[in-house]
Parts: structure tokens; sequence; C-alpha cells
């Protein structure tokens, strides 16, 4: 989130909100409109903790998510560093294969789907170098018991690779629905109209000010809390980055004492094929 958009917006916010209020106040009796203020101010009561609660269960529900793809991205990457080592027990003719197409796995993830996922355009479809990698297990015969051991293990990081990689691409659209959106902003709106009636001509103008400024500082920024939140990799402070996963690129790419051997890298530095 670019915190200078989101502080501009909450200001602007509680400007609009407060001169409202002071443009209200001019023509409203003392007292505010309501003759009975206990009542008024039970039905506000009613009507904040109706939303508060609302926002918290869906700000909890956003964070988890959020939470979600932060672990599935730093899990994604430890994976590829694990499956890196067991390609190294796997039958030589598949060792090198192996190896070069988990980095080349690996550099798509932080070039070519990151950016996706911060436009919102990654989709469903499956990552080419984890396509590229089944076909060449598929060919793998292993005879040994240590290589039998090492295909089964690849087997179960396979599985959990496909999990991390979920989720990790679980928050790149969003998990709030519209119509959820719809109700935050229409209960929004209805607090903000009803503090209006809370327009007093006998206060202090600073006084009617600051109640509701204050009010539209806090739905405001919460709000934007809750659309950061449901969109963990867009641009800004705070936004998800590929560390963990540019992290392993350069341990594969330098640290070539785990490789078992040379091995020939089937992409460019973006991750795309070669040939």
């Amino acid at each position: 989130m670019n915190l200078f958009w989101a502080a501009l917006i909450v200001v602007l916010v509680a400007v609009v909100a407060t001169a409202a209020m002071l443009i209200v106040r001019r023509r409203a009796p003392e007292g505010s409109y309501f003759e009975d203020g206990d009542r008024a101010a039970g039905v506000f009561g009613v009507l904040a903790t109706g939303f508060a609660v609302l926002l918290g269960f869906v700000v909890f529900l956003a964070f988890e998510s959020f939470d979600t793809s932060r672990s599935g991205a730093v899990s994604e990457a430890q994976i590829i560093s694990e499956q890196f080592e067991t390609a190294q027990l796997l039958p030589v003719a598949v060792r090198g294969r192996f190896s070069g197409e988990l980095l080349c796995y690996a550099r798509s993830v932080v070039n070519q789907e990151w950016p996706r996922m911060q436009s919102g355009t990654l989709g469903a479809g499956h990552n080419p170098w984890g396509l590229a990698m089944f076909r060449t297990l598929k060919t793998v015969e292993p005879r040994s018991a240590s290589e039998q051991a090492a295909y089964s293990k690849w087997l179960d990081e396979r599985g959990d690779r496909e999990s991390a990689r979920a989720d990790r691409t679980h928050g790149a659209e969003g998990v709030i629905p519209t119509p959820l959106w719809i109700v935050l902003f229409l209960t929004a709106g209805v607090i903000f109209v009803f503090m209006l009636f809370f327009a007093d001509s006998g206060e202090r103008a600073i006084v009617q000010g600051t109640m509701m400024g204050s009010v539209a500082v806090v739905i405001s920024s919460t709000l934007l809390l809750l659309w950061f939140l449901d969109h963990p990799y867009s641009h800004g402070v705070g936004a998800l980055r590929p560390v963990a996963m540019e992290r392993t690129v350069e341990q594969l790419t330098h640290e070539t004492g785990i490789a078992a051997g040379r091995f020939e890298i089937p992409c460019d530095a973006q991750g795309a094929r070669r040939y």
C-alpha cells in the first residue's frame, strides 16, 4: 500500500466528514436533532457495534489469508531447496535435469508469477517448470535403495510444493467478496449520516468537528487496512515480496557444492525456456 495515497485518502475523508458536520451544525437546534439523546445514543451504539463486529470478523479473515500467502511463499522456497538436495540422490541420468528445472522454477516464480500476482492476472494455471519436472519424473527408474528412497521423498516434496504454491497464490485475487464490500461501505455511510443528526449548534465547532473527524479517520483507515490485507501482493509498504524465493535462486545459482556435478540451466535469468 502506498502510504502517501492512504494518508491522503484518510485526510480527505476526515475533512469532508468534518465539513459536512459543521455545515449541518449551522442550522441544527441546540441539543442536536434528537429530542431523546439517550435513545439516539443507544441506536448509534447498536449501529457502531454491529459495524465493528462485522469489520473485525472481515479483518481477521483477510489477515488469515494474508498470513497464508506469506507462509506459502516461504514454504515453497524452502521446499525448492530441499528438492534440489533430493535430486542429487536420484539416478544420474536425471540429476542435472532436475537441478536445472528447479532453478528455472524458482526464477519463474520471482520474475514471472510475482508480477502477475501483483496485477491479479496469474489465474489458476500451473507453473510450466512444475509440469516439466513431472515429465522428467516419469522417466525416472530408481534401482538402488537410496534412489528409491529419494524417489519417494521427491513425490512427497512435490505434493508439499504444490500445496505451498496454492497457499501463495491464494490471496492474489482477494478473498473478500464484492457483496461484503458493499455491506461495509453501506454501513459506514449509514453511520456517517446518523452522526450528522448529532449536530448541535449549542456545542463548540471544534468539539463537533473532532467528533465527526475522529470517527471518519477510524472507519476510513480500517477500510484501507482491510483493502491492503485483501491485496497482499500490491505495490507499496508492507506488501509481500519474493524475498525467500530470491534467496533460494541465489543459493541454487552460486552454492554449487550441493549439486552432484555441473548441470545445464534450460532457461534465462527470467525463467523463460531457452529452447
